[in-house]
């Protein structure tokens, strides 16, 4: 039977899986939702999914190196960009005053606590899948089928480059050597980091982790002295003449503060935590992964939560207000300037920006390499051995290639300036969508699970959060529509600042459409349907691939297949032809 990818490998190491029983007694039915029974190596917990879903890997291809520790430095190293270095600034001038401005940011840490408790859950539902949303995605919306997986896997292969973190380190590695550069200078530079940090994660997977582990720490250290240093001041006997200008009168500035200003604040803060979500990526490859998320996951939130407050407490703490909203580089900079001097100062930041661009670039790589590898363990991308395959190092190579490929593209492609900014805002609206519509399917994975008579979950998300989730990612959607104080064209490109998101909203209704006349358009003109068989590699992936059966012989191959894609009560090692 021909399969619509024209990728059907040959060779031993491909095998149609199959049922060693004869009947659907490994299934618990809900309806027409039959919920797989599967348990991975990496804990004792069952995971029940939808058995159209991309089957669970019973041993992880890319091995158990994640830990605690290297749980929570995923975590650290997404979060800790260069906003923190930044957004301070950009805060004070939306919300006026610095009280509010700390307020703000324990409000970060209250909206992202509670999203982080819907992936908490999830997570718990599915102990055995790696990919985070891609599996949360596909086991809530299971109707219409495949909708979601096709719809999810275009998206994240069109906005699977990470430009912006290469970009920024090229940047500052220039200021750090006192060099004007060009603009083919400031590309080749950011290519040359880009291709060493790929080269890194695609030889090792343990060691990649462990320089995810180590710039986790760099991080974690370089925010505490920062923080220190700021609590030395406030004790007195520095440079700094009044330490405490900023905190006798914390509110003043309050009433100049606007609705765009402050809404544009709070999105700003919303990003400045984003990350605390990146080991959920790497979950199958966790020994015990529910007790290790529960530690961890928390704890790189709480820790950077803690570690940014000071360092605002720091910032202020060194510099007045008027200073730091009258200047036109980065507080941080500001900062380093007013305690170290001018050129010592410039030094020192430049040198710790890239440190954190190099961290993220590793821990975005590594996270982005299983959701594009679970997509394609979907079956809903042509070539599927290439997203899923694990040799010759044991790593993702072929996702590896491709995030490094659009990557570069991105880098030479788009002139600096407004092509540059819309080509990186354009990912921000359709991510923003698919947050909002992860929360809800929580809502809906508990109440069919419940229906079902399923095992409760390890971890269950207090009600409260759900809804403070859901209010925050709704937020997300609303804000960017308000229109900046300086009119349609006041955001950060030259055009109407809104483009990003008509476009963002085409682009998925173009994966809408796709979507259709690949599902339900072409099977119905040319006479066949679409049914799933589960593929296993030498190498223990386990993938699914969609494949044409003509209408005539659909009953038949039903019968012959479980819910899953399982061939029942024969065994067969075959070419791609059983495929």
């Amino acid at each position: 039977m021909a399969s619509p990818f024209p990728d059907q490998e040959k060779g031993h190491d491909v095998g149609v899986n199959t049922s060693d029983r004869d009947s659907d007694e490994e299934f618990v039915k809900d309806g027409d939702i039959a919920y797989k029974v599967a348990e991975g190596a990496n804990t004792s917990i069952a995971t029940y999914q939808d058995a159209r879903g991309a089957p669970v890997e019973r041993q992880s291809p890319l091995g158990y190196s994640v830990d605690s520790w290297v749980s929570l430095c995923l975590n650290v190293n997404q979060m800790i960009g260069t906003g923190i270095f930044s957004t301070p600034a950009t805060i004070l001038k939306g919300v006026g005053s610095v009280g509010l401005t700390m307020i703000y940011w324990f409000i970060g840490y209250l909206l992202s606590q509670s999203t982080l408790s819907v992936y908490l859950e999830l997570s718990s539902y599915f102990p055995s899948r790696s990919g985070s949303d891609v599996v949360y995605l596909e086991q809530a919306y299971p109707k219409p089928l495949y909708f979601f997986p096709t719809v999810f896997a275009i998206k994240h292969v069109i906005f699977s480059f990470t430009s912006s973190n290469a970009i920024v380190f090229s940047q500052y590695m220039f200021k750090l050597a006192g060099h004007v550069y060009t603009a083919w200078q400031l590309k080749a530079v950011a290519i040359a980091v880009y291709t060493v940090a790929t080269v890194v994660v695609i030889l090792s997977t343990k060691w990649s982790l462990r320089v995810v582990l180590g710039f986790g720490f760099i991080k974690l250290a370089t925010l505490l002295l920062i923080s220190i240093a700021g609590l030395v001041v406030l004790g007195g006997h520095t440079r700094v003449a009044d330490p405490n200008v900023n905190w006798r009168d914390a509110w003043r500035g309050t009433s100049d503060a606007t609705a765009y200003g402050a809404t544009n604040a709070m999105v700003k803060l919303i990003f400045s935590y984003a990350g605390y979500t990146n080991a959920f990526g790497l979950v199958n490859e966790m020994k015990n992964p529910t007790k290790t998320l529960r530690w961890s996951a928390p704890a790189s939130l709480i820790v950077v939560t803690v570690l940014y407050i000071l360092v605002n407490v720091a910032y202020f703490s060194v510099a007045s207000r008027e200073d730091i909203l009258a200047s036109k580089q980065i507080a941080a900079a500001v900062f380093f300037q007013k305690l170290f001097g001018t050129s010592g100062a410039a030094r020192a930041l430049n040198v710790l920006i890239c440190l954190s661009a190099f961290g993220n670039m590793v821990a975005v790589l590594v996270n982005g390499s299983r959701i594009l590898r679970e997509t394609g363990r979907q079956g809903v991308l042509p070539y599927p051995k290439f997203w899923t395959y694990t040799k010759p190092f044991g790593t993702p190579l072929g996702p590896y290639v491709f995030q490094w490929t659009t990557t570069i593209i991105m880098i030479l492609a788009p002139p600096a300036g407004d092509a540059f900014n819309f080509v990186v805002d354009l990912a921000v609206y359709p991510s923003n969508v698919f947050n909002l519509l992860l929360v809800v399917g929580l809502v809906l994975i508990r109440r069919r699970r419940k229906r079902a008579g399923l095992p409760q979950p390890q971890y269950r998300a207090w009600d409260i959060a759900i809804a403070f989730a859901t209010l925050t990612n709704t937020y997300m959607l609303i804000a960017p529509w308000y229109p900046p104080l300086t009119g349609a064209t006041g955001g950060d490109v030259s055009f109407w600042y809104g483009t990003y998101l008509v476009v963002g909203i085409g682009l998925l209704v173009f994966c809408g459409v796709y979507y259709y006349v690949w599902i339900k358009l072409l099977p119905r003109l040319k006479g066949y349907e679409l049914r799933q068989t589960v593929i296993e590699y030498e190498n223990n992936s386990v993938v699914h691939h969609l494949v044409k059966v003509n209408k005539a012989d659909v009953a038949r191959w039903d019968e012959e297949h479980d819910a899953e894609g399982k061939l029942r009560r024969r065994h067969v090692h075959d070419s791609a032809d059983s495929q």
